[in-house]
């Protein structure tokens, strides 16, 4: 009975401890989540399209915008942070996928130059770690560790977002040098409007598929609506599916053209992209500044000191 009782303590004392290191870990350093994984990573090789557009558009039709804020100037093999700014109205209320009304997620992804990445958890500061608190970040592939993606996370928490950076050391990566390199980004606040195949939403409008006339409008038990149509050329009836969290505004016998539409946008959310430029800044160059700075100030000490030294000579000649 002992040894029982024994080893059900040593299993109680395992499984607590497994979730104390678990907690530890979630509330002192960045993890990769998996949980979240964006349509785009899916069905694109690169995020940023060869035009300039980062293909979250094709899904989060809205256009808002989006702001970024990174240093003028980086040392090689340091750490930095990278603010994303998706600004919208936190008293609005979305659709979500059930149809009811719920708040803004919100998502970015950070389109770094080659050879810059997240800063690893053991070198990331007190201070900046407390900014971003618990998020997950998470790289594009694994092969892509310049492009960093992020959500949805809660846009009441998160609608600007902190993400911690490690510039490259062009002494170690030969494939990268000083020079000025360009950071894009993307943001969205809301549930897109298309589905990666193409398929809608339900925060989109909904249209009719036909000519003709609404001869009956029948709601669903979970919410949504089967509208019957009787075509006008053919007299044959066609019906459209409508899901919960659109709204209706057309009613039965209401005369409607193909791509009509039936219901409301929904759409609160959208999606915004913008640019910075950042400097790989190399130590000899500023070294080299201040040293130029330093010998400029001496250089008018002495001509100051030169000058009185003049003017008192040339006093005492006078007095002579």
């Amino acid at each position: 009975m002992r040894k029982r009782n024994t080893n059900n303590w040593m299993n109680k004392w395992l499984i607590l401890s497994f979730f104390i290191s678990i907690t530890f870990t979630k509330l002192n350093y960045p993890s990769v989540s998996n949980a979240y994984p964006i349509f785009a990573q899916q069905n694109y090789e690169n995020p940023r399209e060869a035009t300039g557009r980062i293909v979250c558009a094709n899904c989060h039709l809205a256009k808002k915008s989006v702001d970024i804020e990174v240093p003028q100037s980086v040392l090689p093999n340091s750490v930095f942070e990278a603010v994303v700014k998706i600004p919208y109205d936190m008293q609005i209320k979305q659709v979500l996928a059930n149809g009811k009304r719920g708040g803004l997620n919100v998502g970015a992804v950070l389109i770094l130059p080659q050879g810059f990445e997240l800063a690893p958890s053991d070198r990331i500061p007190t201070e900046t770690r407390e900014k971003f608190n618990k998020l997950s970040f998470q790289s594009y592939r694994p092969d892509k560790k310049n492009i960093i993606v992020i959500g949805p996370v809660p846009g009441k928490l998160y609608s600007e977002i902190v993400f911690p950076l490690l510039s490259p050391d062009p002494a170690i990566d030969k494939e990268t040098h000083f020079l000025k390199y360009p950071i894009y980004v993307g943001g969205n606040r809301g549930r897109g409007q298309i589905y990666p195949d193409g398929s809608k939403s339900n925060n989109t409008v909904y249209n009719s598929s036909t000519t003709g006339k609404i001869t009956t409008i029948r709601r669903e038990k979970k919410g949504g609506y089967e509208i019957t149509i009787r075509e006008a050329s053919e007299g044959r009836e066609v019906i459209d599916i409508v899901p919960p969290g659109p709204e209706l505004i057309v009613s039965e016998g209401e005369s409607i053209k193909v791509d009509q539409p039936l219901t409301n946008n929904p759409n609160v959310g959208g999606f915004g992209q913008g640019e910075a430029e950042i400097v790989l800044q190399d130590p000899l160059r500023v070294q080299g500044l201040l040293l130029f700075f330093a010998s400029v100030v001496l250089a008018q000490i002495f001509l100051v000191l030169k000058k009185k030294q003049f003017e008192k000579v040339q006093l005492a000649e006078m007095n002579f």
